[in-house]
């Protein structure tokens, strides 16, 4: 459910976005954020609540996310103007950011290396697609035949659905956590925060600022960003005990060129759930409900390729996995980019679909089996964390370009212009594919022993080695 919902909540509100502009007098500078400041407010906590569900356990606070984001919805429902609206999915950003890296913290901690722990993963993984069709379908359902309103009373059903579930299901972990006596990193946290929104900012806003780049305030607040940006990477670095982002969680091989490749393959996929949706709505001039139909294909084909995919991570090496993951990256955006005018459906909507499903599907889980292995038990939330916060801020900064490049194409006419994206959005996919073939490599994920397990022999051979040599 947290995956269906964060997806939800990212998909559906483009739909929505013409309603909103008519229904709440949105000007068209202030249209991306009622979508963007739930993503800045998301990714610019992620680190926080991760290293909160290592302190206090995944069972409070993915419970205390769900029961957010359940009250923000209803306000999101509630609002009278788009102010209130842009606010209150801010709040809602908290909410996701809760449950997200707590989410993968509890599956992570609780499944062992190999087959079980694949399918289990996998099977997560594919409601990121199936979520993504929910909020396409109740937006385009509210959109064409109920009011913008029940798609967050909806959300908030099934957040509250997932408080309950989660209140029954989870185990209680808090007094297992409290005992690591793992504590929070206030300087990092303090640091984190505004160089996240003050690099994001700049860049998402850049393209409806009066002046573009020559705005003043645009160059100042990413100026500002950096600054924050390099004081965070010197304290964390150099200062604190306790970092929220540990540097060596990048001494695991291959991790760092993974991660960069991901931040990249991920910010295609914000581009496509923004832009395909606005190419088939504004060009093709497709209905909500006709969006949704057109949308089926990468909801039904993310739950057969997880699942699916899930039962080979033993038996295929990941770093092919990976590059077929690349592949489905590119084919998503080169279908749209390539399009003709009048172009069909079958052959370029359709197959486009499933290449951004092939994508997110195996790259996600994937990412998710690879990187909650290679990290201990105490670390699972930094793991849900660093996952989620790639995810996250790969949307949130390759869209803003994307919106960049779109608004410096606009005299070639709107078709023209989302094409120029799609273009974009295909030379990011094919750099996150270079990246993969030359610098990552995994292997296939069989059953093993834990991080914790082999410290744990490690650590009682050295001690018989030490005893040993005493006597």
């Amino acid at each position: 459910m947290s995956q269906i919902l964060a997806e939800y909540y990212i998909s559906g509100s483009n739909v929505l976005l013409p309603t909103l502009v008519a229904e709440l007098d949105l000007p068209a500078a202030s249209a991306i954020w009622p979508s963007t400041a739930l993503s800045l407010v998301v990714t610019s906590t992620l680190l926080i609540f991760g290293r909160m569900t290592d302190m206090f356990g995944g069972y409070l606070i993915y419970t205390a996310g769900a029961l957010w984001l359940t009250i923000s919805s209803i306000l999101c429902g509630v609002s009278q103007t788009w102010l209130m609206l842009v606010i209150c999915r801010a709040l809602q950003g908290f909410g996701l950011a809760a449950f997200l890296p707590s989410g993968i913290m509890v599956l992570g901690s609780t499944y062992r290396p190999g087959p079980r722990k694949n399918i289990v993963f996998s099977i997560y993984g594919a409601c990121a697609a199936l979520g993504f069709f929910v909020g396409i379908f109740f937006s385009g359902l509210c959109g064409e035949y109920l009011t913008w309103r029940w798609y967050f009373f909806f959300g908030a059903i099934l957040s509250a659905i997932t408080t309950a579930l989660a209140s029954f299901s989870i185990p209680r972990d808090y007094h297992e956590k409290r005992k690591i006596g793992i504590k929070m990193d206030w300087a990092g946290a303090c640091l984190s925060v505004p160089a996240a929104v003050l690099i994001v900012f700049p860049i998402a806003d850049s393209s409806y600022a009066p002046q573009g780049w020559k705005t003043p305030y645009i160059p100042l607040f990413l100026a500002l960003g950096l600054i924050f940006l390099g004081a965070m990477v010197y304290v964390e670095g150099w200062v604190v005990e306790n970092p929220l982002l540990p540097g060596d969680i990048f001494h695991v091989k291959y991790m760092t060129p993974l991660v960069i490749a991901l931040l990249f393959l991920y910010g295609t996929l914000g581009i496509f759930m923004l832009y395909a949706v606005l190419y088939m709505s504004d060009i093709m001039g497709a209905s909500p409900m006709q969006i949704v139909a057109w949308c089926a294909p990468m909801g039904v084909g993310g739950l057969i390729l997880s699942v699916g995919g899930g039962m080979i991570f033993h038996k295929v090496p990941g770093t092919i996995l990976m590059m077929i993951s690349c592949l489905g990256y590119v084919g998503s955006g080169l279908f749209f980019a390539v399009i003709p005018p009048g172009g069909n459906y079958w052959a370029f909507v359709f197959p486009s679909m499933l290449c951004g499903t092939i994508g997110i599907d195996i790259s996600f889980n994937l990412a998710n089996v690879f990187i909650t292995t290679n990290l201990p038990k105490a670390r699972q939330g930094l793991a849900g964390a660093l996952i989620n916060c790639t995810l996250h801020m790969g949307i949130a900064v390759m869209l803003g370009f994307a919106d960049i490049t779109q608004t410096q194409t606009e005299e070639l006419g709107t078709r023209k212009s989302y094409k120029a994206v799609f273009w974009y959005q295909t030379g990011l996919a094919i750099l996150g594919l270079l990246i993969v073939v030359f610098f990552v490599r995994i292997r296939e994920a069989k059953s093993e022993m834990t991080i914790d397990e082999r410290e744990a022999m490690a650590a009682e051979e050295n001690g018989r080695v030490g005893d040993t040599s005493s006597i």
